[in-house]
């Protein structure tokens, strides 16, 4: 079983959420969509990793979590991804770093050490000030239909860079887990229809089923009581 322990919010612009969870015993869970980049510590039977993440598209069941393993994700905030690596190839992916030590990894030809829970702050600041962490301050602009400096094909190659994903495609994410917010709090499934903004129940109901893997009545009902990862809570993007 996955259990979430806790996550916590930031003081640094390049971060969304950072958590942390533990696993009691082998089980399987959903991965549900998500548009943003995150950093994963994982610790299984004296094995490290470090995983650079990128979106996902679709909710993805996962089989094979272990038991009495232990992570630590660093949720980037949306437009901010890591140069050494091309966002476009982390979607529905991610890359394992190399691990020189139990408390260190390899990243752009320099040792890092790995972060914890409280110093996760302070290792993004550092990634940031080499330059290895950036964000692109066109992802917010764009999804808030504020007027930018650069014509469209620039503002969607930028975009597409920052995020891995087209406008249209981090909209329908954002909304699909708005969507999950409300009925998780008891919002009927016509009232979620209209405060997230889908056509009708048929289509709310098609998008949930691919990127969270429920649908309304699962969700609002807590039926189907599949575990999922990580859920930030967000606010319809249009």
């Amino acid at each position: 079983m996955l259990l979430f322990d806790e996550d916590r919010a930031s003081d640094s612009p390049f971060i969304e959420r950072i958590w942390r969870c533990h696993s009691e015993g082998a089980a399987s869970f959903t991965s549900i969509a998500a548009s943003r980049c995150e950093l994963v510590i994982g610790s299984f039977q004296g094995k490290v990793t470090m995983t650079v993440r990128g979106p996902e598209t679709r909710a993805t069941p996962v089989n094979d979590c272990p038991g009495e393993g232990e992570w630590l994700g660093i949720l980037l905030k949306l437009g901010t991804f890591l140069p050494p690596f091309s966002t476009c190839t982390l979607v529905n992916a991610g890359i394992d770093l190399p691990v020189v030590a139990r408390n260190s990894f390899l990243l752009d030809g320099s040792i890092w050490q790995l972060p914890d829970y409280d110093n996760a702050d302070t290792f993004i600041g550092c990634l940031m000030r080499k330059g290895l962490l950036v964000s692109d301050p066109v992802v917010e602009a764009a999804l808030q239909d504020h007027p930018q400096d650069c014509d469209i094909r620039t503002i969607q190659r930028r975009f597409l860079r920052a995020t891995g994903l087209t406008q249209s495609g981090v909209r329908q994410i954002e909304r699909a887990r708005y969507a999950m917010h409300l009925l998780q709090e008891g919002t009927s499934i016509l009232d979620t229809v209209e405060q997230a903004g889908y056509f009708d129940q048929p289509h709310l109901t098609r998008s949930l089923k691919h990127l969270i893997g429920q649908t309304p009545a699962q969700i609002r009902e807590q039926s189907q009581p599949d575990q999922m990862s990580f859920f930030y809570k967000t606010t319809s993007s249009g």
